[in-house]
């Protein structure tokens, strides 16, 4: 059965989508940017920090259904400009083994949603799948 929730931590969505469609197999994470985070405003404009604060909530939300970050399959990251790629790299790399990291796709938009300069959509697989 899929189902469609959203984060009891985060604001209601502000387009006509969920923070999560869970079935099965996978758990789908829609694009997070700081803007979507009650306290993401403080860090718009530091790609870092918007990257640090964004995963952290992935990860959060991982765990409420039973998961890590480490059952990540494939990351879709928008950056508002490409030269800020690296800062986020370093950021990013940070929250998964050396080695192991999820299938990515980066590409450059420069008008993010809520104004930020980094969107984070992710795939991962459910735990339970993993056990059956």
């Amino acid at each position: 059965m899929t189902t469609f929730t959203n984060d009891p931590t985060m604001p209601t969505p502000s387009f006509p989508g969920s923070h999560m469609v869970i079935d099965e197999n996978y758990v789908f994470i829609s694009g997070i940017t700081v803007s979507d985070l009650s306290n993401g405003q403080a860090a718009q404009g530091d790609v870092k920090e918007e990257t640090h604060l964004i995963m952290r909530a992935v990860s959060r939300m991982l765990e409420m259904e039973g998961g890590s970050l480490a059952d990540i399959m494939r990351v879709d990251i928008h950056l508002k400009d490409l030269k800020f790629i690296h800062d986020m790299d370093g950021v990013y790399a940070e929250f998964f083994e050396p080695g192991r990291y999820p299938a990515r796709t980066c590409t450059e938009s420069p008008n993010i949603c809520g104004g930020g300069h980094v969107e984070i959509t992710v795939m991962a697989k459910r735990q339970l799948a993993k056990e059956q």
